[in-house]
């Protein structure tokens, strides 16, 4: 099967969007799970014709929003349970974006880790207590960007395959 100039075109830019996708698990201001469903979209409607890719739609329609889901419940119940406070979690991303400008990439875990433990030391008044609870949130976050980036994984293979048997 031969593809015309266009629908080889909108795969281009579709694997342009979910390769984005899968950085914004690590970028900030990248939505990553948006912008890999974003890419199956704009090929399911403008790539040619085909029932398939409606199915390859549906089924990264699916994983996008379970991997949503599933990317804030599960290290977020494990966070509650553990104790570690919200305030903490949202002072270690505001840190982590502004480390993120200040040096490019590494300054994103820096600052996150840095903003969680001075507000778990300010919360808790000792440092000893707020390392604990701070290992516990960057274990929480790695798990979150596990999950999201497994999710825009997925979503980018269901892609290929719709592909190749499309």
């Amino acid at each position: 099967m031969s593809l015309t100039d266009s629908e080889t075109a909108v795969s281009v830019v579709a694997a342009l969007a979910i390769l984005a996708g899968l950085a914004g698990v690590i970028v900030p201001g990248l939505p990553a799970l948006p912008l890999c469903w974003a890419g199956v979209l704009l090929w399911a409607i403008f790539g040619g014709t085909g029932g398939g890719r409606w199915l390859v739609l549906a089924a990264a329609t699916l994983v996008a929003v379970g991997g949503t889901v599933v990317k804030y419940a599960w290290p977020g119940r494990n966070l509650k349970r553990s104790g570690v406070p919200t305030s903490s979690l949202l002072a270690g991303g505001l840190l982590g974006l502004v480390g993120f400008f200040v040096i490019p990439v590494i300054g994103l875990v820096l600052g996150f880790v840095a903003g969680v433990w001075v507000a778990e030391r300010l919360r808790l008044g000792d440092s000893r207590l707020a390392w604990p609870a701070t290992k516990r949130a960057v274990a929480a976050a790695g798990l979150s960007m596990l999950l999201e980036f497994l999710s825009g994984l997925v979503i980018a293979v269901l892609w290929v395959l719709g592909l190749l048997f499309t």
